[in-house]
């Protein structure tokens, strides 16, 4: 079975579908991810340069190997339109076998 530790999931918010579809061909081109999930209509609301803010936005739910994580945060950087873009981690516990092994070929 594939390690499920050399996995993770990545957490990026855009401002809207069309920028989250860039970000994730820009991504799956460069085989930096095996596969990202779009959900629309996300209401966001925090803190921003000491003011309360809500907006709408897309969560993009990135699927890799840990060892591309610094090459996939650079992508998202200099490709994303906000002054500092949300690129959270979170590790894999556990999967399955068949899955993290798609996975595995796939990035």
């Amino acid at each position: 079975m594939k390690r499920a530790s050399s996995f993770v999931v990545v957490l990026v918010t855009a401002p809207n579908v069309k920028t989250a579809r860039r970000l994730a061909k820009c991504a799956l081109q460069a085989e930096l991810i095996a596969c990202a999930n779009l959900v629309p209509k996300l209401e966001s609301h925090y803190w921003w340069q000491g003011k309360l803010e809500s907006s709408a936005e897309v969560l993009m739910i990135l699927k890799t190997r840990r060892v591309n994580l610094r090459k996939l945060e650079a992508l998202v950087l200099a490709e994303h339109p906000y002054d500092t873009p949300e690129f959270i981690v979170l590790g894999l516990h556990s999967g399955s076998e068949k899955y993290l092994a798609w996975l595995a070929g796939s990035c």
